[in-house]
């Protein structure tokens, strides 16, 4: 999946240990573009923080999947990005600009037709 918009926020990185080593984690708060914005947070792990490195005010396009798992009774959900592309915005996400097209009176229009209009 794919989300564009601004990164509004950078959260500090998160580190721990697990069975496998050392792990790090680094949050990302973006706002959409779109005519009622949203913002979503999203991380990314491991080589992937200095693979992609964001600051506030980047416009990029961030593609992500979505993780949840089940923890003491409680779900968890996460937006777990695996590549960003900056400058560039996603048509989706994109406010609409198209214009409103104008219509011209019919051809021949009050020129003595049968039409009551």
């Amino acid at each position: 999946m794919e989300i564009s918009g601004k990164i509004i926020a950078v959260l500090p990185i998160a580190t721990g240990q697990g069975k496998n080593g050392t792990w790090r984690s680094q949050d990302y708060v973006l706002e959409t573009t779109d005519q009622y914005p949203k913002k979503v947070c999203f991380n990314f792990f491991g080589d992937k923080i200095e693979q992609f490195p964001l600051a506030i005010d980047d416009s990029v396009t961030v593609s992500f999947d979505l993780d949840s798992r089940e923890y003491n009774g409680r779900w968890f959900t996460s937006v777990r990005a695996w590549k960003v592309e900056k400058g560039a915005i996603n048509a989706a996400s994109a406010p609409a600009s198209t214009p409103i097209a104008s219509f011209d009176a019919a051809p021949g229009a009050g020129e003595g037709t049968d039409l009551p209009f």
